[in-house]
């Protein structure tokens, strides 16, 4: 999905609507620059989940370890093949989550049907989400919302991610900060106004991933 729509956000809750404990795999601590090390940290680290099973195994990023291409010696290519067939032949109740921003960088053996039980797309937010994620952060801070129009922010903040609303809010409580009054409506509107979102810095980037996904991936929503 996009950066900062909520695919990390996705994988905890995953975690929490089953119960179960989340563990976070790092692939870069899991890489060492000697010759074999790392896939036994690889292994070492895949039997401590399948010991805190039943959990719920999250790769972040999973792009910038496994990517295709790495030119690392082919150690990705042994680390992919260890995971496949870890995937494959594990009996613990490990569920695997893996999140990424650049989905098409990964090997195609990864992404085929039956590795993993669906590719789900975590688009920038509409209208009602994007009003709903500033309910969510404007109660988190103890602001009034009695004070706030959410649907007019949501309609300034077209093309933005649930994260770079978030800063819009948390930027606009630095604004005021020292006149010792609470952020309105104006304050937000000013930061929203300021900020350049990823969808228009990165407008090509961000539009190629949406259109790659349409036909290929399941609506998170």
């Amino acid at each position: 999905g996009v950066q900062g729509c909520g695919k990390s956000l996705a994988a905890k809750a995953i975690a929490g609507g089953f119960g179960v404990p989340l563990a976070r795999l790092d692939f870069g601590s899991l890489y060492n620059k000697y010759h074999g090390e790392t896939e036994r940290n690889l292994r070492a680290a895949l039997k401590n989940a399948e010991l805190l099973a039943p959990c719920v195994l999250w790769i972040d990023e999973i792009e910038k370890a496994l990517a295709a291409g790495n030119g690392d010696d082919g150690v990705s290519r042994r680390v992919l093949g260890y995971l496949l067939t870890w995937m494959a032949e594990r009996k613990a109740p490990v569920f695997l989550v893996a999140t990424a921003n650049q989905v098409h960088e990964l090997p195609a053996e990864l992404l085929r049907k039956g590795r993993f039980d669906e590719i789900f797309f975590v688009d920038l937010p509409d209208a009602a989400n994007r009003a709903e994620i500033f309910r969510i952060h404007l109660a988190k801070r103890n602001l009034t919302l009695a004070g706030f129009d959410p649907d007019a922010l949501a309609a300034a903040s077209d093309g933005f991610s649930g994260a770079e609303i978030e800063q819009a809010v948390v930027a606009s409580l630095y604004a005021v900060a020292a006149g010792k009054r609470e952020p309105n409506q104006h304050d937000v509107m000013r930061e929203l106004a300021a900020t350049r979102p990823l969808s228009v810095l990165m407008a090509e980037q961000v539009a190629a991933l949406r259109a790659w996904a349409r036909e290929r991936t399941v609506s998170a929503d």
